[in-house]
């Protein structure tokens, strides 16, 4: 009995001691065991897009993996990555189980990841020009967009664009800084400066310059200055490749001219035909751009405002040049005023001859056209013989129709109400016209009232020198004050819908003696 206790006993021996090996062979050849815990899960099997991962042993161990799968996949590019990963985790509390290690778990979530790379937003850069924009691929490619659109006009590269922050806005957002040849700063020259010196060299040249003026060839004619005519923002964005815009269709589109719109006001004795002409429109182009325009045969006055396209590109160059010029003159038209005269009355009491000159002038220009000019420099060859023209200044007592086009939509006279508060009898006549239209003076004088009238809404009365009065009603804007003097033709308001009124339009009457008569009897 004894020896076989003692061999069960020895038997039991081994049996723990193959145990314990087995359970450090485990340790070593599996992946990771669980702990055990009282309660919760244990163990969590990851799939990641439907594409099994592993286990893993804790929630925190699982976003561990992911931001390290996805730093690892960040450093391959420069770029912002966009990957679909839709992870699923089924949690269960086991008492024994087997996890993947971290290196398995990080890798396979890698691959997953790199297979469902979707789409790469590239660092660029959105260029705003006023309400334009364009997407580039580098800051390079800003710069040569923007010294294309100078090299236009600067052909001896003296001018560059530098890109800055805008330090007008609270956000990131580049500006433009021109640089050109007197930006280059000489150390001497700032030496000078600091000592004071520079003050006194100056007012020394400004003495000399005076006292021994220029000579034709002392002028170093050419590009004086150079500037962006249009606002400039550049900010930096991550963008799809598809959203960028090639360098040369971005070129083409800045660079080149488009049609833009525009306002032009309307000079005294221009017509029609002559504003469409000069910007290259044909006439019935110019009438349906402009509401105020009925017919080809509107009538316009000076001080009225048409849209008009002009050819511009999206970004303008604003520069001046030196230019020396050989050409025929004309004198300043001489007027000797006649206080006895209408101002209808004119008689030419000399007529002109055109002279000669050479100038060098300041010329200054917004993209191709001409916008100023100065003259620094003039030697008369022969000079030219002015045209005197003598002219009255008596305004005659005649009525011009306030407004430009409209539709009469009441004439003078009896009529049915057209709403609660409104006249049966029209004392004047209403022209239907858009909110904004310019009213104009239908002759001279002076402002009586200017403001609030009740149901007239905003208004203007005018007195006229034969002892006539003009009103205008129901205007959105009223532009000159009472006591103010008046010329025929003078801007005084904008139409307006104000008051008593069943849409927009203005109201005009004409009184006698404090009467109203119809005004077509009197307009011309």
């Amino acid at each position: 009995m004894k020896k076989i206790s003692k061999y069960y006993k020895k038997l039991r021996i081994v049996y723990i001691k193959w145990s314990l090996l087995a359970i450090v062979v485990s340790v070593f050849f599996f992946p990771t065991f669980v702990k055990f815990q009282a309660e919760g899960n244990t163990i969590y099997d990851v799939s990641l897009n439907g594409t099994v991962i592993g286990r893993a042993g804790s929630l925190n161990d699982l976003d561990e993996y992911m931001r390290n799968a996805r730093k690892r996949l960040a450093l391959e590019s420069d770029e912002i990555m966009l990957v679909d990963a839709e992870l699923e985790v089924d949690g269960r509390d086991i008492l024994f189980g087997i996890i993947d290690s971290q290196s398995h778990m990080e890798d396979r979530i890698y691959q997953v990841m790199k297979q469902n790379e979707r789409e790469t937003l590239n660092r660029s850069y959105t260029v705003k020009i006023n309400e334009y924009t364009v997407n580039l691929a580098s800051v390079e490619e800003v710069h040569t967009l923007l010294q294309k659109a100078i090299d236009r006009y600067d052909t001896t590269g003296q001018y560059t664009a530098e890109l800055v922050l805008d330090p007008t806005r609270e956000l990131n957002v580049l500006t433009t800084q021109m640089l050109g040849p007197d930006d280059v700063k000489d150390d001497t020259v700032n030496i000078f400066q600091t000592a004071g010196a520079a003050t006194v060299l100056q007012e020394a040249n400004d003495i000399s310059v005076e006292d021994n003026p220029k000579d034709f060839a002392d002028f170093a004619l050419g590009l004086k200055e150079l500037e962006f005519g249009d606002n400039v923002e550049v900010v930096e964005a991550y963008l799809l490749r598809e959203e960028l815009t090639p360098l040369d269709e971005a070129i083409d589109q800045v660079t080149k001219d488009q049609e833009k719109e525009t306002i032009y006001e309307v000079q005294p004795g221009d017509t029609l035909s002559q504003i469409a002409e000069n910007n290259h429109l044909a006439m019935a182009d110019l009438v349906d751009m402009n509401e105020t325009l009925d017919s080809e045969s509107a009538m316009i006055r000076a001080g009225d405002e048409l849209i008009v396209t002009v050819p511009e590109p999206e970004l303008s160059i604003i520069r001046k040049e030196e230019v020396y010029l050989e050409e025929d003159y004309e004198a300043e038209v001489q007027y000797v005023d006649n206080d006895q005269w209408y101002t209808t009355d004119q008689v030419t009491l000399q007529e002109p001859s055109a002279g000669h000159r050479n100038i060098v002038s300041m010329v200054s220009y917004r993209n191709d056209k001409e916008t100023d000019r100065e003259i620094l420099k003039e030697e008369i060859t022969y000079q030219a013989v002015p045209k005197i023209v003598e002219r009255g200044t008596k305004i005659p007592p005649t009525y011009i129709k306030p407004i430009s086009g409209g539709r009469m939509s009441s004439p003078f006279g009896r009529r049915k109400a057209p709403k609660r508060g409104a006249s049966s009898f029209h004392k004047g006549i209403d022209w239907s016209t858009p909110v904004g239209t310019s009213v104009v003076a239908s002759s001279a004088g002076t402002v009586a009232k200017a403001g609030w009238g009740s149901g007239y809404g905003y208004v203007v009365y005018i007195n006229h020198g034969d002892g006539r009065q003009t009103r205008y009603g129901h205007l959105s804007k009223v532009l000159v004050k009472a006591g103010q003097k008046v010329q025929q033709g003078t801007k005084i308001a904008l139409s307006g819908n104000t008051g008593v009124s069943t849409g927009p339009h203005v109201h005009f009457e004409i009184l006698i003696n404090g009467s109203q008569v119809n005004p077509l009897d009197y307009l011309n």
